[in-house]
């Protein structure tokens, strides 16, 4: 018994590099939840158990992120869902992001920057506020696919709003960084700030004000938020403090049902969402890596590592380019996924050196702090959903009585040139980081998954895919193996990369692979923190069980039933 512990790869630590898990997968017949906290977890998975469905949990698990991880959700943010239907056995995507307000052109908003002296975006204040997405997101997806009556969902949320829940580890460190928003307008400072202290692990922390905001979208629905009382109260606000989001703005607001755009890598179909986000940068590394003999390399090897780094360049530079709102812009999506363009942008790495600078390519123009969860049913409906507010809390703004902050995602767009894809306009929707992510395999669903975190995220779920199709890793191990992430690519607060950028490298990456990458000419660092939080479930066909893996590096895990 003892020999057979000692041998499994649960077992076998991280810096040994070797395989590595914190824990075994979860394996469960009925049903999975896996989120970033487990009593968010816990909610998704009693509805489940209640007879609710995988859409119905994931709504009650994201409103209960809302309230017990702020610092990285809410419902003053966007959403972005794929989802498997069982029903119809078809994929769906949703985009649930929100466009910038009509009344501020771009000339306007320059003279507000000139009065800030700044020539960008600030992170704080009125200025980046978007139209949230999330309410509509919600009644979209439970319009469409939901099963329990809303004011049932939205009930553990609210129950936990008024009684309190005590604050986790991790979600205490990031908590204590809501004091940046002592001026603010609105009152999120005293929310989650109160007495001046930030709440510490293990305290018990209210929220009433949305529990009432929960409250009156249970029994009024999405109307309420949009068009009734919550948009006037959030209008009013924002004229009295100098911001320009008003009723008509939210009026205005809809959700898109998208169709997910995939590639194969080695015979997995991987699906992401197309633009305004970067899940196809995602897309874009893996076709690029197809032709590597990865496996033949082995994993976090200094030849495996660098050619992903230097696909992760590629792809970025295209994103820093094309990506952004195809209502304002033609992405050629089309030409961006497919295998020639793939091959072009590959036989531009070389295998011994690490490029400095890169520039996007020229596909061809064809027509055509975040929190992640997934959930699966009895029934074979499997969902992937993001939310996030962008920067942690947020922008810092909060209409007093609303209990929940407004996002700033509006910081991303870029103010030149004016013709760049995701150059700041009025009623646009703004560059997206978050990105849900979905596999499937013979036609069959096969895994929901996501890895939030910035520009960290088509890097991660490349990381993920590539521990598991190339190198055979569990569920689990794929999730915990370390990490790296490149940073400096050419982004909207990166004019353009031309020193080529630097690694951070987690623990557990080997000596021999580190001493590799240097001599190949990469900039590597040693960072914490900054390297993802991944949630996903697997459905095993053979044995009719789904398979859970959640982040070591978060506070949460994955249940089942």
């Amino acid at each position: 018994m003892f020999g057979l512990t000692a041998t499994l790869s649960a077992q076998i630590d991280r810096v040994a590099s070797q395989s590595f898990a914190t824990r075994a997968e979860v394996i469960a017949q009925n049903g999975m939840v896996a989120t970033s906290h487990p009593l968010a977890a816990q909610i998704g998975l009693d509805i489940l158990k209640s007879g609710g469905n995988a859409i119905d949990a994931a709504i009650a698990t994201n409103a209960a992120l809302g309230l017990m991880e702020p610092t990285g959700c809410g419902i003053g943010g966007d959403l972005f869902a794929i989802v498997w239907s069982a029903s119809d056995q078809k994929l769906y995507g949703l985009n649930a992001s929100g466009r910038t307000p009509l009344g501020l052109s771009y000339d306007q908003l320059r003279g507000e920057l000139d009065q800030l002296a700044t020539d960008t975006i600030p992170s704080l204040g009125v200025l980046p506020v978007s139209v949230p997405g999330t309410v509509d997101g919600w009644y979209e997806l439970h319009k469409k696919f939901g099963s329990k009556p809303m004011p049932d969902i939205l009930a553990p949320a609210i129950r936990y709003a008024e009684e309190g829940f005590p604050l986790t580890e991790l979600i205490a460190h990031y908590w204590k960084y809501g004091a940046a928003f002592k001026k603010v307008p609105g009152n999120a400072y005293q929310t989650w700030i109160p007495n001046g202290v930030a709440p510490r692990k293990g305290e018990i922390f209210k929220n009433p004000d949305l529990a009432k905001t929960y409250r009156r979208i249970a029994q009024g629905g999405r109307d309420v938020f949009y068009r009734g009382e919550i948009a006037d109260e959030i209008d009013a606000f924002m004229r009295a403090n100098g911001g320009y989001l008003r009723k008509a703005d939210l009026e205005a607001h809809t959700s898109t049902w998208v169709e997910p755009v995939s590639v194969n890598y080695r015979g997995y179909d991987v699906f992401e969402l197309p633009p305004n986000g970067q899940g196809i940068a995602a897309l874009q590394m893996l076709n690029i890596l197809e032709g590597y003999d990865l496996r033949g390399m082995g994993r976090q090897s200094a030849e495996t590592l660098h050619l992903m780094i230097e696909a992760k360049k590629l792809a970025f530079e295209d994103r820093a380019k094309f990506y952004g709102d195809p209502d304002f812009s033609q992405i050629p999506l089309a030409g961006l996924l497919s295998k020639e363009y793939a091959a072009q942008r590959r036989a531009l790495i070389d295998p011994d050196r690490a490029a400095r600078r890169v520039n996007a390519g020229n596909p061809a123009l064809e027509e055509g702090d975040t929190i992640y969860l997934t959930t699966a049913d009895s029934q074979g409906n499997m969902v992937s959903l993001i939310q996030s507010n962008y920067r942690g809390m947020g922008s810092g703004v909060m209409v007093p009585g609303q209990g929940f902050g407004f996002q700033n995602r509006g910081e991303m767009f870029v103010l030149e040139p004016r013709d760049h894809a995701n150059v700041y306009a009025p009623g646009k929707r703004p560059f997206h980081t978050i990105i849900p992510a979905f596999v499937m395999k013979d036609g069959l669903p096969w895994m929901s998954f996501g890895l939030m975190g910035g520009a960290m995220q088509p890097q991660g779920h490349v990381q993920i895919i590539t521990n598991l199709v190339d190198f055979d890793l569990n569920l689990q191990e794929a999730g915990d193996a370390a990490r790296w992430q490149h940073h400096r690519s050419t982004d909207y607060n990166v004019p353009q990369m031309t020193d080529g950028g630097f690694v951070s490298l987690e623990s557990g990456i080997p000596f021999d692979s580190v001493r590799g990458l240097e001599k190949r000419g990469h900039d590597l660092r040693t960072r914490t923190g900054s390297y993802g939080g991944y949630q996903a479930i697997i459905w095993d066909s053979q044995n009719k069980v789904y398979l859970g893996a959640s982040e070591s590096r978060k506070d949460g895990h994955a249940v089942g039933y």
